[in-house]
């Protein structure tokens, strides 16, 4: 069985491994309602109690496939995270597939941090989810990587509207924790100087190719008690399988600097016997600020091997090489 580690000073309790809805709600490949469902089932199976979700994606789906799922399911057996920051707008025809999701709905998204848009939000993902509760509710995406040079004016329309929302609700008891997901430390950074945060799901930016998270921000987590929901631990995937015939990094093309490191980092586990996948799990578990890693599994199969790579014994060794050829800040 997994083991579990509390979110902020909340009563809530992770799994260290947490299912993320990306996969099953299409993105890059189309995946049938059948095989998400049993993605679901495997993970509950192994142990997974963490479910995270968005309006994003799929445009809907991933929060109707992952509802489905939990209901059949107690609902104090388990924890839910959605997000707020997307509405979405009924659209005719079906949108053509955009650059992330294959299995859309009818729906078109439009960015709204503003309060009301936040309350409407949550309505609108219960409704989606058919649950009465979300533990766990983040502000999407307030970072460069979505907004470029908007950032500024998104994230100041978030912290006024939709974290006032947040809070509210979560002083009512409708929620559990608030935080923000996104893809960049610095947001979350300004965010701790802005709100009473419960946690932050970073993506991608503390893995055995990228720990900027290391220097600044999460020694601000730890010392606050907010803790960190590590996703993008594969940086989309090129620590996990350097053969795949297109290599990506970061929802993009991967560079070749980046590239070149995994080779090396893959170097080093082939000397120990070690998948390289296995480290890049295991890799950020070590940091006391980080309560989980979220992975979007699309398959029954995935779920099996992330939980085999989990449970692999690696050599301290391993760590103390990537420190010191400079593949990593700590060892």
């Amino acid at each position: 069985m997994l083991s579990e580690k509390t979110v902020g000073t909340t009563s809530l309790r992770l799994s260290t491994f947490g299912l993320g809805a990306t996969g099953l709600a299409g993105m890059y490949t189309q995946v049938p309602r059948t095989q998400a469902m049993d993605t679901l089932a495997m993970a509950w199976e192994k142990g997974v109690r963490y479910f995270d979700t968005a309006p994003f994606y799929g445009y809907g789906l991933g929060e109707r496939r992952m509802g489905d799922f939990l209901r059949t399911k107690p609902r104090d057996s388990f924890v839910l995270s959605t997000k707020v920051g997307r509405m979405l707008a009924p659209l005719h025809p079906p949108p053509e597939n955009n650059r992330f999701y294959r299995s859309e709905l009818p729906f078109e998204l439009k960015f709204d941090y503003s309060y009301d848009g936040a309350m409407r939000s949550i309505e609108d993902s219960l409704q989606r989810l058919g649950l009465g509760k979300i533990d766990i509710a983040l502000i999407h995406d307030i970072d460069r990587f979505a907004h470029q040079d908007a950032q500024a004016a998104i994230f100041k329309q978030a912290m006024e509207g939709a974290y006032k929302a947040l809070h509210q609700l979560r002083s009512e008891g409708l929620i559990d924790a608030i935080g923000i997901g996104v893809n960049e430390c610095e947001v979350c950074v300004a965010a701790l100087e802005h709100g009473d945060f419960d946690c932050f799901l970073l993506a991608g930016r503390f893995t055995l190719l990228d720990q900027s998270a290391l220097a600044t921000l999460l020694p601000k987590c730890a010392q606050r008690k907010v803790s960190i929901i590590n996703g993008g631990v594969f940086n989309s995937g090129l620590l996990a399988n350097l053969q795949a015939a297109e290599l990506k990094y970061d929802y993009g093309h991967a560079p070749e600097e980046k590239i070149a490191k995994a080779k090396k980092i893959d170097a080093v586990c082939k000397k120990y016997e070690v998948p390289l996948a296995a480290a890049a799990l295991q890799f950020p578990l070590w940091h006391p600020a980080v309560c989980t890693i979220l992975l979007g599994a699309r398959s029954a199969k995935e779920v099996s091997e992330i939980m085999d790579w989990l449970t692999i014994k690696i050599p301290v060794d391993l760590w103390e090489e990537f420190f010191a050829l400079g593949l990593t800040d700590e060892k």
